[in-house]
């Protein structure tokens, strides 16, 4: 079975085939290329059409989309996602069925990636699977009982949106959620604030130079000084974790899951952030469901978008 995928992001999109033989995925080929927000969308989808047509091997047998919600996945409409300004009421499936008379499936990518990694990664063989994107911002799949779970309007997963303390970092629209002290945008912020507190006593961070702004303080550029040895980069993961902690103790108190499988910055910064993470999930969550939980990277790696958009085809 000959799939072709479309990853849609905030910066750049990426287009994926692959082969299907009922057991196993085989990604083929995967291009990508910026994603133009000054042109509207239906030119962006043709663009993209036009690059799958050129690395496709014939016509494809099923289509599947993974984009930042929110989207209405039944109807196949992406409904304006935060990264995608402008993308609003964008009858995504419509198009590329029209164009390729084959079946198109649109998810949302955390529920896309949450069944990539639930059928092909770190949560294979589990019936209770919860998948945390932790990238530029925080959402999460959950897979129970064996089935995506979606919710009543669509929505379930937004676990980002929890508010973990009364203040901190923004993300989701509300200071101190988990989305905010749990995301590149959120450490981001916390890396700012905390370079702050130490250039006040005359003390320059090694990520922070004299004139940056927010915008000049990454995730990674924190990151790259925490495995240096900077004390306050180190210190900004360990408060990053420590809410980490907090959020996945909630998750693991209500949902009870087999697994729960993170992506993107804890992969890369899993030393930084998991002994004070760890640290909170043992003295907050309930040790009965902790114990029977797994907590991992995700499998996948750096292609989980490229697994979760063709996953999505398989619905």
């Amino acid at each position: 079975m000959k799939i072709l995928a479309f990853d849609i992001g905030g910066t750049k999109c990426a287009v994926t085939t692959a082969l299907w033989d009922g057991n196993h995925i085989e990604l083929l080929r995967t291009e990508t290329i910026p994603t133009d927000l000054q042109i509207t969308p239906e030119k962006m989808i043709q663009k993209l059409i036009l690059l799958a047509d050129s690395i496709a091997d014939g016509k494809p047998d099923a289509i599947g989309i993974s984009c930042g919600g929110p989207l209405d996945s039944q109807k196949g409409v992406i409904l304006g996602p935060p990264n995608l300004p402008g993308w609003d009421h964008v009858e995504i499936v419509k198009i590329l069925s029209n164009h390729y008379g084959v079946p198109v499936k649109l998810q949302n990518d955390a529920n896309a990636c949450a069944l990539a990694e639930w059928k092909f990664g770190a949560g294979r063989g589990a019936q209770n699977v919860v998948f945390l994107t932790f990238g530029t911002g925080l959402g999460a799949g959950l897979i129970l009982n064996g089935e995506l779970y979606c919710g009543a309007s669509n929505n379930a997963g937004e676990v980002g949106h929890i508010r973990l303390d009364r203040f901190g970092p923004v993300g989701y629209g509300k200071a101190g959620s988990f989305e905010g002290f749990c995301s590149g945008n959120g450490l981001s912020q916390l890396g700012y604030t905390m370079a702050l507190e130490k250039i006040q006593k005359g003390i320059y961070p090694m990520y922070f130079k004299k004139g940056m702004t927010p915008k000049d303080v990454t995730a990674k550029s924190v990151a790259d000084a925490a495995k240096a040895g900077d004390e306050t980069a180190l210190a900004v993961y360990r408060v990053c974790g420590e809410y980490l902690g907090k959020g996945l103790s909630i998750i693991i108190d209500l949902l009870d899951p087999e697994v729960i499988v993170l992506g993107s910055i804890f992969g890369r910064c899993h030393d930084l952030l998991w002994p004070s993470a760890l640290a909170v999930i043992e003295q907050e969550a309930l040790a009965a469901s902790a114990s029977h939980c797994r907590i991992r990277s995700a499998a996948l790696g750096e292609r989980i978008g490229d697994y979760a958009a063709v996953t999505t085809a398989l619905l």
